[in-house]
């Protein structure tokens, strides 16, 4: 990793210093539409790379691949390398301290990998308060943080929204940073002097308020399939989900191909962890093999009952031939 793309990383850390408001997202979450997140990435010149994302299914990292990467001993990685909701990882007082101490003896590439590994798991894809778990060590090796991110927000927000309740958990500075790309610049909006809370101040708004598109992303391929799959599943950190690409063109200003196929508009989602998840996989084979042994059985059992009516219907031409030349 390039200490470019490094720097623009970290920028995203400085979301935080725009004054997220706590009680910001009561309104606003209500009335999200996931088809315009995208564009909040090349507003801060992220793209999406060309390597393969994470998938949930790989190997958890070596201690020497991981020191290797952070410039520390394997040694120090072992020694710190615990266990904390299910998942591995390492304490985030570990890496603030050996960053510190990169920093005071001015090792700035041992530095910047540590820091921009601690803003993937503290504030990218934040877990477990304190710690920086595996998924976090795992994308920052991978380099391709874009479709785990979406992947993160798109699950985050339809589970809260389908339950109507519950905590957030995804790099909620940048959804916030997202958010206000949309809204009006003016100074009577931004300022807010009459300390409208957020509800009062979105529903103030009209349809010209909003900025629903920016015409510089028209430049940009837009990615609206993935391999056999005519939607994009994306896979977070939490869970999995997909966009619909058709009502996602349509959305973000673009004319539609064709009329939207019903099998284009269905959803996918999934919480399971891996573990879960393939067990759930392993049942579905299970009864598939059933259904398939099932139908095996009966197409079998058609067919003798097919051959035994053949052999009943030459048995009554034979009787009824005879009956007549009586």
């Amino acid at each position: 990793m390039s200490r470019l793309e490094r720097v623009k990383e970290a920028s995203i850390f400085h979301i935080r210093s725009l004054g997220l408001q706590a009680t910001s997202w009561e309104a606003p979450i209500c009335i999200v539409s996931c088809a315009y997140l995208g564009g909040v990435f090349s507003s801060l010149g992220i793209l999406v790379s060309s390597r393969v994302p994470i998938n949930g299914l790989e190997e958890i990292p070596r201690s020497n691949l991981i020191a290797e990467a952070f410039h520390l001993k394997k040694s120090e990685i072992e020694a710190h390398w615990v266990k904390k909701g299910g998942l591995f990882g390492l304490p985030s007082y570990f890496l603030i301290k050996e960053a510190t101490t990169f920093a005071q003896a001015g090792s700035v590439d041992a530095f910047e990998a540590i820091f921009v590994l601690l803003i993937y798991g503290l504030a990218l894809f934040p877990n477990i308060d304190g710690f920086v778990d595996v998924n976090a060590i795992r994308l920052f090796l991978i380099g391709n943080l874009v479709p785990t991110l979406l992947g993160d927000m798109y699950f985050s927000l339809h589970l809260r929204n389908s339950k109507d309740s519950g905590t957030i958990v995804c790099c909620i500075p940048l959804l916030y940073k997202w958010f206000i790309l949309h809204l009006p610049q003016t100074p009577a909006f931004v300022e807010n002097k009459q300390c409208l809370r957020w509800s009062q101040r979105l529903m103030s708004l009209t349809n010209n308020d909003i900025v629903w598109y920016d015409p510089s992303l028209g430049i940009l391929d837009i990615i609206d399939s993935c391999g056999e799959f005519s939607n994009v599943p994306l896979i977070g950190t939490q869970g999995g989900i997909n966009y619909n690409s058709a009502l996602a063109r349509r959305q973000l200003g673009f004319p539609l191909r064709d009329k939207p196929n019903n099998t284009l508009l269905e959803g996918l989602f999934y919480q399971e962890d891996i573990e879960e998840l393939e067990d759930a996989l392993v049942k579905m084979k299970q009864e598939k093999d059933m259904w398939e042994e099932h139908f095996h059985a009966l197409s079998k059992k058609h067919e003798e009952l097919q051959l035994e009516s053949k052999d009943k219907d030459a048995l009554i031409e034979l009787l009824e031939d005879q009956v007549t030349k009586r």
